[in-house]
């Protein structure tokens, strides 16, 4: 019996051996992993951005004082940044403003004027006349993905007003 089995076993394997083997058959396909990188900007600037001339005298002359602001843009996406003072106070698009009572508004009417710069306190006027084409009187620059560090001058030229504490607002535009 052993040996009819044995015999079995090696007419099996012989069956499979003569037999034809089925091919293995590969059918395939493609398909695309896609993304559209929209170009953005954004900008920090807040309180760490205030630019405080601290106190003065009123004989104070030309008193400057700077801080910075960050714009993060995509790469290769040119932008414009614009530096607008408050309208409400007088502000303009040649980047001069002025600043009015903190706590006294009702009985302090004074404004005290003051210039935005780039560069340097007495470098260019920083306006807001950029757009999304042309830097005007803005500051130009290019994305890296990172954020950019920008100085943000400030003079205001005389401090004859009455005392009090006085600010503005400044609103930064990244046109791109």
């Amino acid at each position: 019996m052993k040996s009819a089995t044995g015999v079995r076993l090696v007419l099996s394997c012989i069956a499979f051996a003569i037999a034809p083997s089925a091919s293995a058959v590969t059918s395939t396909g493609t398909f695309q992993v896609l993304i559209n990188i929209a170009k953005a900007c954004s900008v920090t600037a807040g309180p760490t951005s205030n630019i405080n001339l601290g106190s003065v005298n009123s004989s104070a002359t030309n008193t400057t004082g700077n801080s910075t602001i960050s714009v993060n843009c995509s790469k290769t996406t040119p932008y414009f940044i614009g530096l607008a003072p408050s309208t409400a106070n007088g502000g303009n698009t040649s980047g001069a403003g002025a600043m009015s009572s903190v706590a006294n508004s009702a009985t302090n009417t004074d404004k005290v004027p003051y210039q935005l710069n780039q560069t340097s306190a007495t470098g260019p006027a920083w306006g807001n006349t950029a757009t999304s084409t042309t830097v005007g009187n803005g500051v130009a620059g290019t994305g890296s993905g990172l954020a950019q560090t920008y100085t943000v001058y400030a003079t205001a030229p005389g401090a004859n007003y009455t005392p009090d504490s006085y600010a503005d607002t400044v609103t930064v535009n990244v046109n791109y």
